[in-house]
């Protein structure tokens, strides 16, 4: 995907140096609507100037889903793969857009030695902001909700950041009934992303669209692949399409 983008075994030919690696995720590879935000993130730090690469083919799943499911002999055989790989390239800083890939990074590939400075891209982003890197338009436009998803939020604590990049946009937040700490999960995580629902089970996706729904708000914004998608499935189940869900860093894109 995104063949403009170097790869790191490119820019270590020619002799380059790079600030940070992008880890793309499979989500964000090979998922259509994920790579759109694949492509708006690294227009977010080619406007920014920032030097990065991504690892192309030798780039392989983190483990997470495979953990999640309880196969720990493939987690741990994918994982120490990576860690070899970005071991040959001397890695030590990660940003990347999907909070899966984040928590395993950076809080699971240390008990296998694996010891990176791991970023998730609505942190960089507002690193980029707070420095002045980034200039966006101070524009004001309609309000929006924003969905907490679990990795970055209840796993990794990280709620105000987000929060901080879009009123940098100067954008309004109508926070759901559920947020924060507190917030519901989309339906995706513990791997539920790849299997049916539970028999009479209400779908997480659509009661959490329901939540969104009642804000108001005609954009929900999100920062995570997995998230994108079932939040996105919810409103078509609710035949609520004229609602729109966008990733952070497609919003800073519109506003760049």
């Amino acid at each position: 995907m995104m063949s403009s983008i170097k790869t790191i075994a490119e820019k270590k030919s020619n002799g380059d140096t790079i600030d940070v690696l992008f880890w793309v995720g499979c989500a964000g590879s090979y998922d259509a609507r994920a790579q759109k935000v694949s492509r708006a993130f690294a227009q977010v730090m080619d406007a920014a100037g920032v030097s990065y690469a991504i690892l192309g083919e030798e780039e392989r799943c983190t483990g997470d889903p495979a953990r999640r499911a309880g196969n720990e002999f493939l987690f741990q055989m994918l994982a120490i793969q990576n860690i070899e790989t970005l071991k040959q390239y001397d890695i030590r800083n990660i940003v990347t857009t999907c909070p899966h890939c984040f928590n395993t990074l950076k809080n699971e590939y240390p008990a296998l030695g694996g010891n990176y400075q791991v970023k998730h891209h609505t942190q960089f982003i507002n690193e980029l902001i707070q420095s002045g890197k980034l200039k966006i338009k101070h524009v004001d436009t309609e309000p929006v909700t924003y969905h907490d998803s679990c990795y970055i939020g209840r796993v990794n604590g990280i709620y105000e950041v987000p929060r901080e990049v879009l009123k940098a946009l100067h954008v309004e937040i109508n926070e759901m009934q559920r947020s924060k700490s507190n917030g519901l999960c989309c339906g995706a995580g513990g791997a539920q992303m790849f299997k049916e629902d539970e028999p009479g089970t209400k779908k997480i996706n659509q009661e959490r669209i329901e939540e969104a729904i009642d804000t108001g708000a005609k954009k929900i914004i999100s920062n995570c692949p997995f998230c994108l998608t079932m939040l996105t499935d919810g409103l078509k189940a609710k035949e609520q399409e004229h609602i729109m869900v966008y990733d952070l860093a497609e919003m800073i894109v519109q506003n760049m």
